[in-house]
């Protein structure tokens, strides 16, 4: 993410330190990571892009809460691509050299914290909405509606967007020669546990849950099947959860090594000052930033509707009609249908019903 010089750091470091403990670590990989971020903004942008036409096309047609949960994660994907990787890494780093007003710096890097909380934490409600719909299938008949979803995704982005401010004070890893701060070690750990730590124990927790619940049910089934052989199959693992542990478990490895060396950094060597910091930090933000692209590979392997949805964007065919004109029209053809059959019945009966013996007529 986008960084910039800590101007809190007393000068006195600069008075303690030798001249060589000031030197700048080399960037061992060159222009390395500014072709792989032009490459992964190239590919990630357009393939989000037709993520989200996609799910807004899936999200129309079936009213369900998983397409606008991830709906709301290729979003924050895109801002995080324009923020993160357009703004941060080409624009400041590459061509200006973040020779840019420092007030600038820092509210891109205030709008790239945020963005990147928004990508993380929209897949937490998904995460607790699955949750529900496998372990308490009644209660989330009861919750789970399009509405309340919309409400739930508005309040995890503006509560991301506030979690961005206070990275406003965000300090410059590559270019601070000096020791971490108190400041920077706060940034530092509400950092590590607003991106890894507690979305991923929540991710860790309820995919518990939901596999012990699933691994269960299999069990009992199995059961009912040794004592019966005219029970149903086994249930198998739904493709809308196999698509929920395939994005968490992305997300938990790639960023993974990016946790790791900010927190290395803050102990024990700076990036600063040590070339091997500089370039795992530099690799592990190259990986972390692949999270923003890959998702909609997942969804195509795992997810058969959202592949024909894909394929509909990219023949250019028409959406189908959104649900509830489709409901009248069906409600229409069907009181169609019946008022037909309603009237033949009646011409039926009409024409199959005898004739009532006429009365002989009484001489006058």
């Amino acid at each position: 993410m986008g960084d910039w010089p800590n101007a809190t750091a007393s000068s006195r470091w600069e008075l303690d330190l030798k001249p060589e403990d000031l030197q700048k670590s080399a960037c061992v990989l060159g222009f390395i990571p500014v072709i792989y971020y032009s490459v992964l903004l190239c590919v990630g942008v357009p393939v989000n892009i037709l993520t989200a036409v996609a799910l807004t096309r899936l999200a129309s047609r079936t009213r369900k809460a998983l397409y606008y949960y991830l709906l709301a994660v290729t979003g924050s994907d895109i801002l995080s691509q324009l923020f993160i990787i357009f703004v941060g890494f080409l624009l400041e780093t590459a061509v200006f050299h973040r020779e840019v007003p420092a007030l600038l710096l820092r509210s891109v890097s205030a709008a790239e914290f945020a963005a990147n909380h928004a990508s993380i934490w929209s897949a937490v409600p998904l995460t607790v909405d699955r949750y529900v719909a496998l372990c308490h299938p009644l209660l989330h008949r009861q919750i789970s509606y399009p509405a309340r979803t919309r409400r739930i995704i508005a309040m995890v982005l503006v509560l991301s967007l506030a979690s961005g401010l206070p990275f406003f004070w965000w300090s410059d890893m590559w270019r601070n020669s000096h020791p971490p701060t108190a400041l920077d070690a706060i940034l530092i750990w509400t950092h590590v546990t607003i991106i890894y730590f507690l979305p991923c124990s929540i991710f860790l927790v309820l995919n518990s849950l939901i596999i012990h619940t699933l691994r269960a049910r299999q069990r009992q089934q199995c059961s009912q099947d040794e004592r019966g052989p005219q029970s149903a199959p086994p249930r198998r693992l739904g493709k809308t959860t196999a698509m929920l542990l395939a994005i968490t478990s992305v997300f938990s490895v790639l960023w993974a090594p990016r946790t790791v060396v900010v927190i290395y950094h803050l102990y024990v060597s700076s990036v600063h000052r040590d070339w091997r910091v500089h370039l795992a930090y530099d690799l592990s933000n190259m990986l972390a930033m692949l999270n923003t692209a890959v998702n909609f590979f997942l969804y195509c392997f795992v997810s058969k509707p959202f592949r024909g949805a894909v394929r509909d964007v990219v023949l250019l065919r028409g959406n189908p009609l959104h649900p509830q004109y489709a409901l009248r029209q069906q409600q229409a053809h069907i009181n169609a249908s019946n008022s037909s059959l309603y009237s033949g019945n009646k011409r039926s009966q009409r024409d199959c019903t005898p004739l009532s013996p006429r009365r002989p007529s009484n001489p006058s």
